[in-house]
């Protein structure tokens, strides 16, 4: 691919990001932990990744979740270098959820580790021991369900992570809903639950967020899962902006 195409490729994946009103998804996620995000995937390109399932050399590692009593389905870990959607992604909206990182950690007195570039954050895993690929796809069946969890892979974390529903809902699967979970500091924990529509992005909490409290901003941890398919078949793709040990 010429110089020139590479350029309108890599322009073509973060107008799609920036087509986002993201003052108001900072403020969704502020209060919520989780907020929509635009179309980033048309049906075709979706279809597209969702084939690259049965591709067995693209991945480094799959996972039966029955198996490790995750919940009921199967995902797998991406081999580097991503196939360009991925990789086209992830670095059109880390820049986009930096601010939000950076906002979440000075509320909480913690010093904010990221640097301005998803390469130089990446490089800085590598030198922690944190160099195995994160980017996941995932695959539920009916009755498949995804427990509630956090991806923690190591020291070095992002605080926000970000996932695709690469199916119609309604016409590929029913059910699946995007699950949140938040315990609120000396209180009630509160979930959320969101369809995810076809090609659109969810932003939200990869382990914990501030919150306000009556001593100022105390951190709420946030666990995420999938909600059991009705019938159908749901695939997604998930962008984690660390790397794991």
């Amino acid at each position: 691919m010429s110089t020139t195409a590479t350029g309108k490729a890599t322009d073509r994946w973060h107008r799609r990001v920036a087509s986002g009103d993201w003052e108001a998804i900072t403020v969704e996620v502020n209060e919520y932990g989780g907020a929509l995000l635009p179309q980033l995937l048309t049906p075709q390109e979706s279809a597209e990744i969702r084939e690259l399932y049965e591709q067995d050399h693209l991945f480094r590692s799959t996972v039966d979740m029955g198996r490790h009593r995750f919940g009921a389905g199967q995902y797998r870990y991406f081999n580097t270098p991503y196939p360009e959607p991925v990789e086209q992604l992830k670095q059109a909206l880390y820049p986009r959820l930096l601010p939000i990182a950076r906002d979440w950690w000075a509320k909480l007195g913690r010093p904010a580790p990221w640097p301005d570039s998803l390469q130089e954050w990446l490089q800085m895993c590598h030198d922690a021991g944190q160099t195995k690929s994160t980017a996941i796809l995932l695959r539920y069946a009916e009755k498949d369900w995804n427990a509630l969890h956090r991806d923690l892979y190591g020291d070095l974390v992002f605080p926000l992570q970000v996932v695709i529903n690469l199916n119609e809902p309604g016409v590929d699967h029913t059910g699946g809903e995007f699950l949140l979970l938040e315990q609120r500091p000396r209180a009630q924990s509160r979930g959320t639950s969101t369809l995810l529509p076809h090609g659109h992005g969810y932003l939200f909490t990869t382990r914990d967020r501030p919150v306000r409290s009556a001593r100022g901003w105390s951190a709420a941890p946030v666990r995420h899962g999938v909600s059991a398919i009705r019938s159908g078949e749901r695939h997604t793709l998930a962008l984690v902006f660390h790397d794991a040990a």
